[in-house]
């Protein structure tokens, strides 16, 4: 399989953190791209890991050195990501998978059709919106989670009712209400992206 540039986007609560995961584990290929934020760690997120945490300074620093493929300001932070990894990544024939919002997928989406025809990067450019069955079950979701108090889930629905209106962008959409089901789409994308871009 060639490299492909997969590029996952979805509103918060719709599943795509628990089906890129499910990816990442079946294809030893694709390499997670680790975006940057200037949010404070949750949980047990670990720097490099799941983000590199910088300052606010830090990340304006470097977006004015344009290190940063895409970036944009969600939910009051600031996420990117760097270039670096992602054109390291391709140079070794690994599979990139980048886990960003709508904003941010709209600027990969401007970058890659900027590059030459022949450009693996823009050959291997894949776009996947992943959609809750409705917004009735998206609201369900976020409150099942816990995690949140009710004023952030009322902007976090905000948000995704601007961001579905962003889908059609999207080369691909998956509606995740049955997960397996889900699963077994995004699986076929990537492995129909794969066979496409060979040669």
């Amino acid at each position: 399989m060639k490299p492909l540039l997969i590029v996952v986007s979805a509103p918060s609560g719709a599943g795509k953190t628990t089906l890129c995961d499910r990816l990442l584990l079946d294809y030893p290929e694709i390499t997670y791209s680790v975006s940057c934020t200037t949010r404070e760690p949750r949980g047990e997120e670990e720097d490099g890991v799941d983000y590199y945490f910088l300052t606010a300074a830090e990340f304006a620093r470097r977006a004015a050195a344009r290190d940063f493929l895409e970036h944009a300001q969600v939910h009051g932070f600031h996420y990117g990501t760097l270039k670096d990894p992602v054109y390291e990544a391709f140079a070794e024939g690994q599979s990139v998978l980048m886990d960003i919002d709508v904003a941010g997928a709209a600027q990969v989406r401007e970058h890659v059709a900027g590059l030459p025809p022949d450009d693996p990067m823009r050959r291997g450019f894949v776009d996947i919106f992943i959609m809750p069955p409705s917004m009735e079950a998206l609201e369900a979701r976020l409150h099942g989670r816990g995690e949140d108090d009710e004023a952030v889930i009322a902007t976090r629905l905000r948000n995704a009712a601007q961001e579905m209106a962003c889908a059609n962008a999207f080369r691909y959409r998956v509606v995740n209400d049955d997960l397996a089901v889900a699963y077994k789409e995004l699986r076929a994308i990537v492995d129909t992206a794969g066979e496409d871009n060979r040669g």
